[in-house]
């Protein structure tokens, strides 16, 4: 089921996460046939994720010829160059875990206009569920609406995170990091699809994410959810701009504060966190 006031542009977005949904699940019922390349070393590409990138910006350019395209394994090559309109494309987020049968994964698709995120669709094949937001309307999974946890002090939340895995990560600031974390909280957790990640703090499955390293695809959608779900998304030193810092950090507002008094001395960005 989806929500029955969908904007028209979502549900293009949503034919085209379920088509790649389709493939990827397919794909699932024969891993060896996979073929794997690395992009550089531990950040890997399968055929399904070029597959499945093509099938979703098909989808999207046949319904909107004119807008951009920004995908994680094409780039800027399709699309209409600096239209408004950019569609940012994950087409397998957790490809990792896609490659070992772990089922979390997922497809993530977003649109910005002018620079501003104004729709989101986080599909997860595995599980069927469907996260859609559109800005000014809220989030959902499937029929519900989605608001993020209530919790109020850190030390009572679940938390999730990405581990350091590329080549030049910076392992020991990430250990630091994920060391103060698990002393300020109830649990952390590190599935492995940051969009899956984001989309569970909109749902307030989780309380709340961190991680460096990322890539706007990796966040974009997600960062819509979080915020429509009542959220806050940002940089580790609490200030919004943070899809092309390579850090991000959600949770609901009295969460965001205190995540920010552990992580903010870790920010690229801002080297003194804001008073909480």
């Amino acid at each position: 089921m989806t929500p029955s006031n969908l904007h028209p542009m979502i549900n293009v977005a949503v034919k085209a996460a379920r088509t790649a949904g389709d493939l990827i699940n397919r794909a699932s019922f024969d891993l060896d046939a996979l073929h794997v390349t690395q992009k550089q070393p531990n950040d890997f590409v399968t055929d399904v994720d070029q597959a499945a990138e093509q099938a979703i910006i098909d989808i999207l350019l046949n319904a909107y010829p004119g807008h951009a395209i920004w995908a994680e394994e094409s780039g800027r090559e399709r699309g209409a160059k600096d239209a408004d309109h950019v569609w940012i494309i994950d087409p397998l987020d957790g490809t990792t875990n896609f490659m070992h049968g772990l089922p979390i994964y997922c497809v993530s698709i977003a649109l910005a206009v002018k620079g501003r995120l104004e729709q989101a669709v986080i599909y997860d094949p595995c599980r069927n569920d469907l996260f859609t937001a559109t800005k000014g309307r809220g989030a959902y999974l499937n029929n519900r609406r989605l608001r993020v946890a209530k919790r109020l002090r850190l030390q009572d939340c679940l938390i999730s995170t990405g581990f350091p895995y590329r080549e030049g990560d910076d392992v020991d600031t990430g250990l630091r990091m994920m060391g103060d974390m698990i002393r300020s909280t109830a649990g952390l957790r590190r599935p492995g699809s940051a969009a899956l990640d984001l989309a569970y703090v909109a749902a307030g499955f989780t309380d709340g994410f961190f991680e460096i390293g990322l890539h706007p695809w990796d966040m974009a959608a997600g960062a819509l959810l979080v915020t429509e779900a009542g959220g806050l998304v940002g940089n580790f030193g609490g200030q919004s701009d943070f899809l092309d810092q390579k850090e991000c950090l959600a949770a609901n507002p009295r969460i965001y504060g205190q995540m920010v008094t552990v992580l903010g001395k870790y920010s690229k960005v801002s080297a003194t966190p804001p008073k909480s």
